[in-house]
């Protein structure tokens, strides 16, 4: 009895050890897992402040660039109201000018006119 208790204790305390063992190793792999999990969770939140300062970024550019096109928009007018303006200015001279060198060839027209009646 004693023999065959002493076998049985020696198969149970050989398996206990390598239950052990296995559990052991099944703890360092669960912490291995943990550690990765934690270094993804990492990555991945900074990750996301990356995406966000880009993110942040891109909508400022976006700003700018209206702001920029709208400034760009009244320039445009403005160059277009003052080119107007000295169009008409010019236009206005001009009709002065064929005003006035309709009524001087008039006037030669009449004083030849006079000069061939009065000689």
């Amino acid at each position: 009895r004693q023999k065959l208790n002493h076998e049985f204790s020696q198969q149970f305390l050989t398996l206990f050890q390598q239950w052990d063992v296995d559990v052991q190793k099944a703890e360092e792999q669960e912490e291995k897992l943990a550690n990765m999990l934690r270094q993804q969770q990492k990555v991945f939140q900074q990750a996301r402040i990356v995406q966000s300062q880009r993110l942040k970024t891109i909508k400022q550019l976006y700003e700018q660039f209206l702001k920029s096109m709208e400034e760009l928009e009244k320039s445009n007018e403005n160059l277009l109201a003052g080119a107007q303006n000295e169009l008409r200015k010019e236009m206005a001279m001009l009709q002065k000018k064929i005003m006035m060198d309709t009524q001087q060839q008039e006037m030669a027209t009449v004083r030849k006119s006079l000069q061939s009646m009065l000689f």
